[in-house]
């Protein structure tokens, strides 16, 4: 007898070896059985018509502060995630003195706006250090897997201070910093993240300790990090730094890579990305479709007019009923026209359309839709909204605007596509759901991944990645985590804005179709597309 059979479906390892029908048998946890076999299981799940795979493993995720109230740590959950790695981009909240909880909690807002009293109001703080941060998290019960990164911002503020924002380390204080991220890795971190990126603010305007510091320090770090078997995560690093950083550590590196959108910008990205990581291991992930910012009537409006100002103040329903009072749809349109009324590019902002699918490939941007129309973009803006009433949302593709410059960019084999950055940026963007997507676009739309190509970019990829040794293949003996989901099926559904956060903070959602059932630890977390009781996550402690 064992916990859990999964029946007749067609078996995705993870390796990149071609599908097979088959059976899966768990118990106590693990895979036991794979193929065809005896016996039966307490619960059986029919996966005829089903693709079976491991769990998805998340390597870029910021939900450090959500799975305090939300152990359910959606939406990735929705989406076939098993694994989420947090600490990314320098940034966690620990180590930390008492009297620097604000300080951090201000800093994760204003980088990865996260409200600062829901991270106050919603983690327990009961640690200083690593370990003791890595418990706290493990008594909260979350619903899927959780592996972690120390951010060199917490570390730098924790041994510097003031002096953290933009001096020098001494000696010493490199010393003191590798010592404490020797500590974190052998209590469990899987590595150490930094962020040089200088729009990434503290609440008082300055940017966040280690954006200037020096690289000898990264490099004293990655010292320490490499030989125990950690990874440095980086954001907003040069090549040169990346070099600097893999050299002297001689371990993996990860960090955050695109494209622009112009022709040939994804090969050139391609060839430069391949030349960095030669003889060394470093790897890059990017974003699986365009990303930047997100809005609507029901969320952010793009205009800063007076008018404009006034609706942004109402509520969902007084906003509606604005769009139906002609004088005051005039106003927004004339405000609108007025020179320089908004900083985004509409040309570059694209209509998810009104449809239970989100239409992320669509390649008519609002101003073309405008002019087509015989409108300003701010009349097709309204009506789109009015047509949907107002759950239209419109995408501003900052980042990784053209699927084939990123198409190109992918053929490198030393990138991952993901960087959904679940957990932050809650109500601007929602790519959380960028395992969905990848099953939906570059599988089943363009074919540019088969599909073992596609799970393995989802699977033992990043877990080989990140350091984990017994996830991410579906194989007698690895731990039971495991997805089960018709792939002629899976899709994201429209994102939505709800207010689901301590004190009512708004936040995007976004649910998935397609998915049969989620395992997490042997137990089922979702099935048929909705979670269960089951949070049989575990805090994923690097073996150091």
């Amino acid at each position: 007898m064992f916990d859990i059979v999964i029946r007749g479906g067609t078996i995705v390892d993870g390796t990149g070896a071609e599908p097979y029908s088959g059976d899966v048998a768990i118990k106590d946890g693990v895979i036991v059985v794979l193929g065809k076999f005896e016996g039966t299981g307490k619960e059986e799940i029919d996966a005829a018509g089903q693709v079976v795979t491991p769990g998805f493993v998340d390597i870029h995720t910021h939900l450090d502060a959500q799975m305090g109230w939300d152990p359910d740590m959606t939406p990735v959950s929705w989406h076939g995630v098993t694994t989420a790695l947090i600490g990314n981009c320098g940034m966690t909240f620990a180590p930390c003195r008492p009297e620097h909880r604000e300080l951090l909690a201000g800093m994760m807002e204003t980088v990865e706006d996260i409200p600062k009293d829901a991270i106050l109001g919603g983690l327990a703080w009961d640690w200083e250090h690593y370990g003791d941060y890595l418990k706290s998290i493990e008594r909260l019960g979350t619903r899927i897997n959780v592996a972690g990164l120390i951010g060199h911002a917490a570390i730098r503020y924790y041994v510097m201070g003031e002096r953290s924002f933009a001096e020098d380390a001494t000696a010493e204080e490199k010393q003191q910093m590798a010592d404490i991220v020797a500590s974190a890795i052998e209590e469990g971190a899987f590595g150490f993240s930094t962020n040089r990126y200088e729009p990434h603010k503290a609440p008082d305007g300055r940017s966040i300790p280690g954006t200037f510091a020096d690289v000898t320090e990264l490099e004293h770090i990655s010292r320490t990090v490499g030989p125990k078997g950690g990874l440095m995560q980086a954001v907003g690093a040069n090549f040169d730094v990346l070099k600097a950083i893999a050299d002297s550590g001689k371990g993996r590196v990860l960090f955050s890579y695109g494209t622009g959108p112009d022709e040939g910008a994804g090969q050139r990205s391609a060839e430069a990305l391949d030349e960095l990581c030669q003889g060394r291991d470093i790897t890059a992930i990017s974003h699986v479709r365009g990303s930047g910012y997100m809005f609507g009537f029901q969320s952010g409006l793009p205009i800063g007019g007076e008018t404009w100002r006034k609706v942004a103040k109402m509520d969902f329903a007084g906003r509606m009923q604005a769009l139906d009072d002609d004088d005051i749809v005039a106003n927004l349109i004339d405000e609108a026209k007025q020179p320089k009324s908004t900083g985004i590019p509409m040309g570059k902002v694209f209509y998810l359309g009104s449809g239970e699918v989100p239409e992320y490939t669509n390649e008519v941007s609002l101003l073309e839709q405008a002019e087509a129309a015989g409108e300003h973009w701010a009349e097709t803006f309204i009506r789109l909204s009015k047509e949907s009433k107002g759950k239209g949302l419109f995408n501003f593709r900052m980042f990784s605007a053209s699927l084939e410059q990123q198409a190109h960019l992918f053929k490198s084999d030393h990138i991952y596509p993901g960087l959904g950055d679940a957990g932050a940026h809650v109500s601007q963007i929602m790519d959380a759901g960028w395992s969905s997507f990848m099953l939906s676009y570059w599988y089943r739309q363009s074919g540019f991944y088969s599909l073992p190509e596609a799970i393995q970019k989802m699977t033992s990829g990043p877990a080989k990645v990140v350091g984990l040794q017994d996830r991410g293949m579906l194989k007698e003996g690895m731990r039971a985590d495991v997805n089960v989901f018709d792939v002629d099926e899976v899709s994201e559904l429209q994102p939505e804005l709800v207010h689901d956060f301590p004190g009512g903070a708004p936040r995007y959602i976004q649910r998935a179709k397609g998915f049969k059932a989620t395992i997490v630890n042997g137990h089922i977390s979702l099935l048929d597309g909705e979670l269960t009781g089951e949070r049989a996550g575990q805090v994923l402690r690097h073996s150091a």
